[in-house]
Order: structure tokens, then C-alpha cells, then sequence
């Protein structure tokens, strides 16, 4: 299959002067990012999957909010979250929201589920064992409500009988995806018929990750191709290789920042910045840097590597819009038809 590109939003906090000019400059900052994911469209791309965030660094603690305001904008672009984060949630809340959104796109809707951010969880006094067993058991809840029976559930967490969830999905069966970072947790997509999304690691790293993948969808019966498996990369770019590296500076501080307070991180040489308790790590695979034929014969050379048929772009992570606006059409109009044009 041909390489689907796809742009991850993570849709960055609006720094403004002061607070008296706030509200006006941060209602202009979502039109003009609503009007780029138009953009996006028209440029080609796939889809595209937003973050979910909370307590700073993001305006995206309701994706699903954006997801709505996109679906009357568009007619192909595929709309998705990657992931929602459960933990925060009631299962029932959940799946009533995907039954609305997928009609909402007219059947556009991908569906993405993650555990979190542990410093935001904790936030919300939210340790990651709590949280991987709310998710676990709203997974579960989830695929029981795909069928649009209704579902019965007794757990630690949640707990009721014949609840019947509305509206149903109008995709028979929609396309659902997990983030991964590690073997274990693929494996356990894989039971389950999931798509996987990875990222953060080394390409081997990642190739290690899909191969269990793939040995646990054999194993159950499940035909796991290109299809199934996404990557997602931070990309900058720009029509010079010294422009780019000079983007990309500027993305490995904010990053280095960002992932420092992650207690998964463990931060590569590549990114001066404390190590964590483990989990994932970053290294150079992660940040694709150049001119637009540099980028994309990176991506497709990673995605050969470890099978992936999809690309998610992390365009100038965190950047001024003006920057990322520049990175969207540049990608869109040079980067995705080449993409578009190699196999898997």
C-alpha cells in the first residue's frame, strides 16, 4: 500500500502579551488554525489526528469539541483523536460522543484511545496504576458498545446493567486505534483488532514493537498488514537544509522542555535534558529534518523498515502559527504526493 499522510495536531497554547488582550488574540489563533486544517485538506493530506492535553501547553483539552467544528467544514479529510485519554472520563460519556461524531463527519471519524500524560494525570490526583485500570476496563466497555447492543459491566471502576448507549456508530466497524510504546501493550492491541500508533523510539526500537504486534495478530488470527501501523515523527522542514535546522533548534528546545517532565521519557544525547524512569526514549529517529525531498525519503525510508502504511506529521511542534502555517503547505504541496506515490 501507499504511504496515507497524515498531520498530528497537537495544537500548542497561544502565548499573549498580556491577559487584558487574551481573549480576542486567543479566538483569532482557533479560526486561523481552523481554517489551516481546512487547508489540509485541499493540500491532500490523509486526515488529521488531534491531541488531547490538559493544565498547559495545549489549547486541545476537549479534541472532540474540535473534531465537530471541523466536520461541517470538510468532506474527505478523516477526523480523529490520538488518543482520548479515558482516565478522565465515564465510558458511557465516551461512547455517546464517538456515536455523535461519527454521523457528525458523515462517517469520517477514526477512534483513538491513550492512557495519558502522567504529569497531567497527576494533576487530577491520577497515579498511572489508577489510570491504566480505568482505561483497561473502559476499553473493554468500548468494544462491547461498538456492536450497538446494549452493554452490561461490572468492574472496580464503573458498574451497570443493560445501558444502552446512543447514537450507534454508522461506521460497521469503525477504525479504531491505540497508542503504543511498548511490546506488551501492542500485543495486547493486537488481541484486541486494534490499529497501533508509535512513536518517540528509535526505528529498531519500533520495528521490535510491530513485530509483536504482528506475531500476536498471527497467533490470534488477525491479518495485520501496513494498514494497521502508523508512525508518528516530528517533522521540520523548510526549501534549505540551514533554514530547517534552524526550525528544528527551536522545536528540540521546547521539546526538551516538554518530555523532561515525563517520568516515561528517557532523553537521548540528542536532546540535552534530564532522563526519566523509563518507558520510551527519545532519539534521532524522532526528529526528521530538511528540505521537503529530504523529509520525505526519511519517512519512507522509516516506514519501510518497520512496515508502517501511515505517517503522522508532527509539523514544527509548538512553533508561532505563522511557521507551522508555512510547514502545512510546504509538506502538503511537495511532501504528500511523493508519499502518496511509494509503497510499503
Amino acid at each position: 500500500m501507499m504511504i496515507k499522510p497524515w498531520i498530528f495536531e497537537f495544537f500548542p497554547e497561544l502565548k499573549t502579551a498580556s491577559p487584558d488582550d487574551s481573549r480576542a488574540a486567543i479566538s483569532d489563533y482557533f479560526n486561523r488554525y481552523l481554517d489551516l486544517w481546512v487547508r489540509d485538506e485541499e493540500l491532500g493530506f490523509e486526515g488529521i489526528f488531534f491531541s488531547e492535553h490538559h493544565f498547559g501547553g495545549s489549547f486541545s483539552p476537549s479534541p472532540n469539541l474540535v473534531i465537530a467544528a471541523m466536520a461541517s467544514r470538510t468532506r474527505s479529510l478523516r477526523l480523529g483523536v490520538m488518543g482520548v485519554a479515558l482516565p478522565y472520563y465515564h465510558p458511557a460519556r465516551v461512547v455517546e460522543e464517538l456515536g455523535m461524531l461519527d454521523h457528525l463527519t458523515g462517517g469520517r471519524l477514526e477512534i483513538g484511545t491513550a492512557i495519558g500524560i502522567p504529569q497531567e494525570l497527576a494533576r487530577l490526583n491520577l497515579s498511572m496504576e489508577e489510570a491504566r485500570e480505568r482505561n483497561d476496563e473502559i476499553i473493554d466497555i468500548l468494544y462491547g458498545a461498538l456492536t450497538g447492543n446494549a452493554v452490561t459491566h461490572q468492574g472496580k471502576h464503573f458498574s451497570f446493567k443493560d445501558l444502552r448507549m446512543l447514537p450507534p456508530l454508522r461506521q460497521t466497524p469503525p477504525p479504531v486505534w491505540t497508542t503504543v510504546v511498548s511490546a506488551e501493550s501492542a500485543r495486547k492491541a493486537a488481541r484486541r483488532g486494534s490499529k497501533i500508533c508509535t512513536g518517540f523510539n528509535a526505528t529498531s526500537q519500533i520495528k521490535a514493537i510491530f513485530d509483536a504486534y504482528r506475531e500476536e495478530a498471527d497467533r490470534v488470527g488477525f491479518a495485520a498488514g501496513p494498514e494497521h501501523l502508523a508512525l508518528r515523527r516530528r517533522v521540520t522542514l523548510a526549501p534549505t537544509e540551514d533554514e530547517a535546522r534552524g526550525y528544528a533548534v527551536g522545536v528540540a528546545e521546547r521539546i526538551k522542555e516538554y518530555v523532561s517532565k515525563d517520568p516515561r521519557a528517557t532523553v537521548k544525547p540528542v536532546l540535552d535534558a534530564p532522563s526519566g524512569g523509563g518507558g520510551f526514549s527519545l532519539t534521532e529517529d524522532e526528529f526528521i529534518t530538511g528540505t521537503p525531498s529530504g523529509v520525505t525519503e526519511q519517512i519512507i525510508d522509516q516506514c519501510r523498515q518497520i512496515g508502517a502504511g501511515h505517517f503522522l506529521a508532527v509539523l514544527h511542534w509548538s512553533a508561532p502559527f505563522e511557521e507551522v502555517a508555512r510547514a502545512h503547505e510546504l509538506f502538503g504541496r511537495e511532501a504528500v504526493p511523493l508519499l502518496r506515490k511509494a509503497s510499503v
